[in-house]
């Protein structure tokens, strides 16, 4: 059962502890994710060399940021993201430190965006206030969470500064007739701009009243979703001193420790005599890094950083997102998945209202689970169960849920769930 923040729980003394909490920016390409992202947390996510030069995101971005409620004012100006009311200018107290993931929105990164979602504890939907609701990947990302079941969502109505007012006002109500039947039909709507920082704390407030921190299990054997991995080391580094490689992601269960061995699923590619087999990587965690800091040990809550005994060219380029990683009870290596289907009645993110049809024996479909995206070829079919093997293993317990993807003209799209058997 998850709970609310509750802000006596916590003390400026542990303002630099871990994150509680992940919540994603999801929504359509340039309706300002990674411009929100920055506004809460002071870091623009957008740093890869091809995201710069495109102007959209391409990998997953991580940033945290710790709220503040003062105990003087009066709601919302009383949120900010400052120990130091703006209003009063009296010592603010610490609400919640949360990690932010800056989803992808382009049509083409649907995968990556999946990815990203199975780490999500709560998202942010962002619709542009100049454009009209819903477009493509709002529809597709909104259903997305819905299918990996993402429960707590606030919708943020961004770029207010650039319409008039009745423009805003239809815009909207757009929004409202949009996610009306969806589960997420309640969900609070928050005007904004985050260019201008206008309507901020409303925005945090609306986060700390709809989002809740999920009851953890730190009692559990450690497990982590891997959702990036790096070679931290600038060219040119001296060899003897080099760091190792760094795996960024989320865990899901337990706790982490420096010096912890670890194991990492499915682990390096082996090719020998033509055949292709996945051997687990083992390692050592060296440290541990949470919000910009160097910690002894991490449990679930937040996004952080496993610093290890690994060469870096295994990490680097995200070579090992999509794994999995623990100290014992790992979930198995498949190379196949037999799934209980469900699909929708309709192709999300398409612009035409297409029909899904029924899966057919020896397509390709794009499945995501937990944080692995892999491409599987249906091998068999019976009445709502299909069997597909897979071209990249992946780590899953049963009962998993896996979204499916369909190639339609150039483009994976979503198309509905499956159940792992």
């Amino acid at each position: 059962m998850a709970k609310k923040p509750r802000e006596h729980e916590t003390s400026d003394e542990n303002a630099h502890t871990q994150p509680e909490i992940s919540i994603g920016l999801v929504g359509h390409v340039d309706h300002g994710k990674t411009t929100l992202t920055e506004a809460f947390t002071g870091k623009w996510t957008d740093t890869h060399s091809e995201e710069i030069k495109r102007g959209i995101t391409i990998r997953l971005g991580y940033a945290d940021t710790t709220f503040y409620k003062c105990q003087k004012c009066p709601e919302p100006e009383a949120y900010s993201t400052d120990s130091t009311c703006k209003t009063c200018g009296s010592k603010s107290k610490l609400a919640r430190k949360v990690s932010f993931i800056d989803a992808p929105g382009h049509e083409s990164l649907m995968a990556t965006m999946l990815s990203g979602a199975a780490i999500m504890d709560g998202a942010l939907l962002l619709v542009a206030a100049n454009e009209a609701c819903p477009q493509p990947q709002t529809k597709e990302h909104l259903t997305a969470l819905q299918i990996v079941g993402v429960k707590s969502v606030v919708i943020v109505q961004n770029k207010i500064d650039l319409v008039a007012r009745e423009d805003a006002l239809k815009n909207h109500s757009e929004i409202k007739e949009f996610v009306k039947g969806t589960p997420y039909e309640k969900a609070p709507i928050v005007p904004i701009s985050a260019q201008q920082r206008i309507n901020m704390d409303a925005l945090i407030q609306a986060i700390q009243e709809t989002i809740p921190t999920p009851e953890r299990d730190s009692s559990k054997s450690p497990l982590m979703f891997v959702a990036r991995s790096f070679d931290v080391n600038k060219p040119g580094i001296n060899p003897l001193e080099m760091s190792g490689g760094v795996l960024g992601g989320s865990i899901k269960q337990g706790v982490l420790r420096v010096n912890d061995e670890i194991e990492i699923r499915p682990g390096r590619r082996i090719e020998r005599a033509g055949k292709i087999t996945w051997q687990p990587i083992k390692t050592r965690i060296t440290g541990l890094i949470t919000g910009s800091e160097h910690v002894d040990s991490v449990g679930p809550g937040g996004s952080i950083g496993v610093m290890t005994t690994l060469d870096p060219s295994i990490t680097k380029s995200d070579a090992l997102t999509g794994s999995v990683l623990g100290t014992s009870d790992i979930p198995p290596i498949m190379n196949e998945l037999k799934l209980e289907a469900f699909l929708l009645e309709r192709v999300v993110g398409a612009k035409d209202k297409l029909v899904v049809e029924p899966i057919k024996l020896g397509e390709n479909l794009m499945l995501n689970v937990n944080s692995a995206a892999t491409v599987g070829m249906v091998s068999e079919l019976q009445k709502n169960t299909v069997l597909c093997k897979l071209k990249l293993p992946v780590c899953a317990d049963k009962n998993s849920r896996v979204t499916i993807s369909r190639m339609i003209g150039s483009r994976w799209r979503l198309i509905g769930y499956g159940i792992l058997k």
